[in-house]
């Protein structure tokens, strides 16, 4: 059954915004597990943006909410994520100065250095999956770093989808990154840019096994509520 993660990022954005401590984090991570996440996405970031480590420490100590914490290759990083042991890690690539993920991790420029990593990772028994554009060579190699998982960067769709733009291409590419992944026995998820409309096109890929969504959720339930926006995401996702 496809699985949906709801990233709760922006909560601690707008918590961030005043410098006070409402609204919580951790009060959200056990929120949305309660209204049918299958798991939480928090982001460490290196400049601390928004999720803290304070934040993180206490989410993945939650019981009965799976986490899944994405990390650059910053060694700081590396060490604080195996210190708070999440279920689940996704390595990202993280430029200072981008407002959000820009695309997938160069998987060949820094593959000693991603395999160290994993390697640290699958050590502690941590379910690692890397953050990749959808493209047949990343999936192989992604295979050769013996990754539990690959997320496939879904920006690039959402935007051509969002803009009525054609799509096609990059949903082709999707698809068959995703097949491939599959026959090599990695586990596939989508994440980034995702919406109502690209996650149900998404959907009929049967390969994917997981959505990740954040920022839409987050910013439709400023409208909608959190109950209403979660329920119409796993009904998406069920059909």
């Amino acid at each position: 059954m496809k699985r949906l993660g709801v990233n709760i990022d922006h909560i601690a954005t707008l918590r961030n915004a005043r410098g006070e401590k409402h609204p919580n984090p951790v009060f959200a991570a056990k929120k949305v597990i309660k209204l049918g996440a299958d798991s939480v996405t928090i982001h460490l970031r290196e400049d601390r943006r928004h999720i803290n480590d304070l934040d993180t420490k206490e989410i993945c100590a939650l019981n009965k909410v799976l986490v899944n914490l994405e990390v650059s290759m910053n060694s700081e990083i590396i060490k604080k994520a195996l210190i708070y042991k999440p279920n689940y890690i996704c390595i990202v690539p993280e430029n200072r100065k981008e407002i959000t993920t820009e695309g997938g991790l160069n998987l060949k420029d820094n593959y000693k250095k991603l395999k160290e990593i994993i390697f640290k990772f699958k050590k502690s028994n941590i379910r690692t999956s890397l953050f990749i554009n959808p493209n047949l060579n990343d999936i192989k190699l992604s295979k050769k770093l013996n990754v539990d998982c690959v997320e496939i960067h879904t920006g690039k769709l959402a935007n051509y989808v969002k803009s009525h733009k054609n799509f096609s291409s990059e949903l082709n590419r999707i698809k068959k990154s995703s097949k491939l992944a599959s026959k090599l026995d990695i586990e596939v998820h989508a994440g980034h840019g995702l919406d109502y409309k690209t996650t149900r096109i998404l959907t009929k890929i049967k390969e994917i096994e997981e959505f990740n969504i954040g920022h839409f959720i987050i910013g439709e339930s400023i409208f909608y509520g959190l109950p209403k926006v979660i329920k119409d995401f796993k009904k998406i996702i069920k059909n």
